[in-house]
């Protein structure tokens, strides 16, 4: 049978059966918690988790870092990298120093973000990509006619609230002059319209111009108002655009601009005396925590929230905030933690909506639930039982919140690394394939990174069905910004 040109231009990942064998009997998630436990007792912060544990089994990761070389060398006395299966620094390196001075941005899944959150401790971004047969010149155009798609679009509609050209509250703040009911109004518009055009479209190309009504906001609240029941509204409003510009940057892979929103928003809620503002900023820094590889200060940030939260009697909040809360344990290796927070959060949710639910909550309904419990099972290693949830938050979400896009996109790009990593590369493939299709509307820096992993994944299995169609479809995708 002739090879196919995806074949014959990529070198599949080889894996790494050394250091398979030296996780022994434990599970992807409990050898995690080893590496993490042993990065510890020598003063190393590694985010380790079992999907990095199962991407240096597969060989996807050639050669670890600097932080993980350490705790690596410390956990396993008297032996070389080369003794634990990885492969010569400089001979991945030397491949992937090339890449990058040409190319505006890896393709790989660990180049989330612009600047690694937790330094040279951070993810490896430095690592050879078995998956790159475009030539970047090509990729820089096709990236360029991509964007002036669904982003232009975008920027349409973020111009009439002050995005793309001065809005009469941004002129308010520049002369100095105080907000009023208009002002006020205009602000929460802007978040509001933020959350409706990241639920279509995915956070990619909007972060930018969403600075411009934040700096606006601020500068009010500067300014001062002439009523105090203004000046709440405009400090909470104020918050909440700093959060959601946050989420822009979380999604887009920004994370520490996203750390910064966040905190701005804490604090301008602890200055307003607002403990629902303070229960949202709460839960984002948790799940952004969570995300950056710190799942420690994922579960504390998530039991801030839950203190917050308490007092507003909204059973579906504190549903959303456990969940938080089990991601954190699932990143920590905490079965049981996880489980006793999922239970809670499941419960809580059981009790139905209240009128005491935050306006910014209504992307939180079952699919929601089942997708955020399918990344808990995922990151705890248990690739099958994240795959169920991960199906039944599309099929939910297809058929109720059909308007949320970039939610669908979501679950269905946790489905199919689910899958792949679960050994059923076919059906991977075909919801990888739906995933692909549904790139046109959203642009999420999240979901194409998952989708380059679950791509790397299913490389050794090109064969099966369907898979070779799904990898020469995705490496003709333009890279993401």
């Amino acid at each position: 049978m002739a090879s196919s040109p995806m074949a014959s231009s990529t070198q599949s990942p080889r894996p790494n059966l050394r250091f398979r064998q030296l996780r022994g009997q434990r599970s992807p998630g409990e050898f995690a918690a080893v590496i993490r436990r042993a990065a510890r007792e020598i003063g190393e912060r590694v985010s380790c988790d079992a999907r990095y544990v199962g991407r240096v089994e597969a060989g996807e990761i050639r050669c670890p870092n600097y932080a993980y070389e350490r705790v690596f060398l410390h956990m396993f006395p008297g032996r070389t990298l080369t003794d634990l299966g990885f492969s010569p620094r400089s001979a991945v390196r030397g491949r992937g120093a090339r890449t990058e001075s040409r190319a505006p941005v890896s393709h790989t899944t660990i180049r989330l973000y612009e600047s690694s959150p937790s330094g040279p401790t951070g993810p490896e971004t430095h690592e050879c990509d078995p998956y790159e047969i475009q030539s970047h010149e090509e990729s820089d155009v096709r990236r360029r006619a991509f964007m002036s798609g669904t982003a232009s679009a975008a920027a349409a509609s973020l111009g009439s609230f002050g995005f793309a050209a001065p809005s009469p509250a941004e002129a308010t703040a520049r002369r100095g002059g105080r907000a009023g009911e208009a002002e006020v109004s205009a602000v929460e518009e802007a978040v509001r319209q933020i959350r409706l055009l990241d639920d279509r479209h995915g956070a990619d190309g909007l972060y930018r111009r969403a600075a411009t009504p934040l700096r606006t906001a601020y500068a009010l609240l500067d300014a001062g108002t002439t009523r105090q029941s203004t000046a709440d509204r405009l400090h909470t409003g104020a918050g909440e655009l700093a959060i959601s510009v946050g989420w822009l940057a979380h999604d887009s892979g920004r994370f520490d601009d996203a750390r910064s929103h966040y905190a701005e928003a804490l604090a301008t809620s602890r200055m307003a005396g607002d403990q629902a503002l303070e229960a949202h900023a709460f839960c984002n820094t948790a799940f952004l925590a969570r995300d950056a590889g710190r799942p420690r200060e994922a579960v504390r940030a998530a039991q801030a929230a839950a203190r917050a939260a308490l007092p507003l009697a909204s059973p579906r909040l504190l549903s959303l905030v456990s969940l938080r809360e089990a991601g954190g344990w699932a990143g920590l290796g905490d079965r049981a933690g996880c489980e006793q927070s999922l239970a809670r959060a499941h419960a809580l949710f059981d009790r139905g909506p209240s009128d005491a639910d935050p306006e910014w909550m209504t992307f939180y309904g079952p699919a929601e639930l089942e997708g955020l419990e399918a990344q808990c099972w995922s990151a705890l290693g248990d690739w099958n039982r994240a795959a169920r949830h991960a199906r039944r938050a599309v099929s939910v979400a297809s058929a109720q919140t059909p308007q949320f896009t970039r939610n669908i996109a979501l679950y269905t790009a946790e489905l199919a690394d689910d899958l792949a990593r679960a050994g059923r590369p076919d059906e991977a493939a075909t919801a990888g394939m739906r995933v692909i299709a549904l790139l046109d509307e959203v642009q999420s820096s999240r979901i194409q990174s998952m989708l380059a992993t679950t791509a790397r994944v299913l490389l050794p299995h090109r064969r099966a069905s369907g898979v070779c169609g799904f990898l020469e479809r995705h490496a003709s995708l333009p890279r993401v910004v």
